[in-house]
């Protein structure tokens, strides 16, 4: 990978330069005091609803903007760019890139602790997604600097991650013997324990996966799916929330610190909003989600679908729960080892009110 990445930050610094014109000096008045500083970064898939909602304008207007001129940026989308989610983190520890995002669970095979707060199950509506993310933001955070020298600027979500498939579906009955695409570890604990069989694929690949038949299910975004044409080749969208697909704004710790205390501070405001923003994006995307997938209401991302809506039973919500306690936690607790579990209890627990039994453990 050494030999790549080079390649790939000359790519990105010569086709995703941003060229800042006629920018107002009243949109800073302390911008006169910022250095000029140029920076490369590689962010979130091109098609979720944060990457082209918040983060691409976030580096192509605001951050010239806010600062005057002063600061500009080479970046582009992950999938863009041709890398992959795991890589991201990695890219930024080698100074590859200055700044980086990606899906936190992509880095549980780096470590565990990163899908820590996006556990299948774990967050059934966005408030509590946000709560348990602020909650778990300092251990995360400690890992991300020992293990790859990278600072956590932010975190942000994506709509609630469902299930989509091709075949009819009525329940987690029904996902018995089905081939299903996941992303994670959490979500492989989870599928599987129904008796699903779960396949890890790249997002790009989903489309021409679920069109062939070599999955009959996927999990993705409510909204994701959408933009990134998952209506053409599914017929069912079932409603059990799989996670987040909780997101990470970072950057490379060596460059962080040689910033002056001015740009950091700068960096800082501005992340805090672009987090925000986030997730009130991903609040405004679950309504949109349900009138473009079912054809409810007006679709603001293009012509609605209709998709049939598979409801969570009163007996999938009991299930659901189970599963959560007596699998999910328990098998993260594994993942993650005793220190992390109990750190777990003490934080993330404590806001949901769950407790990964340690002597499962």
């Amino acid at each position: 990978m050494r030999k790549v990445f080079p390649r790939i930050k000359k790519l990105l610094q010569s086709i995703l330069g941003v060229t800042v014109a006629g920018v107002m000096m009243s949109t800073a008045a302390w911008a006169a005091d910022l250095p000029e500083t140029y920076v490369v970064g590689v962010g979130l898939n091109g098609n979720t609803v944060a990457s082209y909602k918040d983060e691409v304008p976030f580096w192509s207007k605001t951050i010239p903007e806010a600062s005057g001129g002063k600061v500009t940026a080479a970046f582009s989308p992950q999938d863009r760019m041709g890398v992959k989610g795991f890589q991201v983190m990695r890219m930024v520890k080698l100074g590859v890139v200055d700044f980086g995002a990606g899906d936190v669970s992509k880095m549980a095979q780096d470590s565990p602790v990163f899908e820590g707060c996006d556990l299948a199950g774990l967050a059934l509506d966005i408030k509590t997604a946000r709560a348990v993310c602020e909650a778990w933001l300092p251990t995360m955070s400690r890992v991300a600097e020992e293990l790859f020298n990278t600072k956590i600027l932010a975190v942000g979500t994506n709509p609630p991650q469902v299930i989509w498939c091709r075949v009819p579906i009525s329940g987690l009955d029904d996902l018995k013997g089905k081939k299903v695409r996941v992303f994670n570890k959490t979500m492989s604990d989870f599928i599987e324990a129904v008796g699903g069989t779960t396949i890890s694929m790249a997002f790009a690949d989903v489309v021409p996966a679920l069109q062939r038949g070599v999955v009959d299910c996927a999990v993705t975004g409510t909204m994701s799916g959408f933009t990134a044409g998952w209506p053409e080749v599914s017929t069912h969208q079932f409603q059990i929330y799989m996670g987040w697909s909780i997101n990470y704004q970072s950057v490379n710790l060596d460059r962080w610190n040689g910033f002056s205390p001015h740009l950091q501070q700068f960096f800082l405001e501005q992340f805090d909003e672009l987090e925000d923003k986030m997730w009130q994006t991903g609040k405004e995307a679950l309504q949109n989600a349900d009138f473009c997938n079912f054809g409810t209401g007006t679709c603001p991302e293009g012509t609605p679908a209709k998709l049939i809506k598979v409801e969570v039973s009163a007996a999938d919500q009991a299930l659901h729960k189970k599963l959560m306690n007596e699998v999910v936690l328990v098998e993260w607790g594994k993942r993650a080892g005793l220190d992390y579990a109990k750190e777990w209890n003490a934080t993330i627990g404590k806001v949901v009110g769950l407790t990964i039994p340690l002597d499962k453990l």
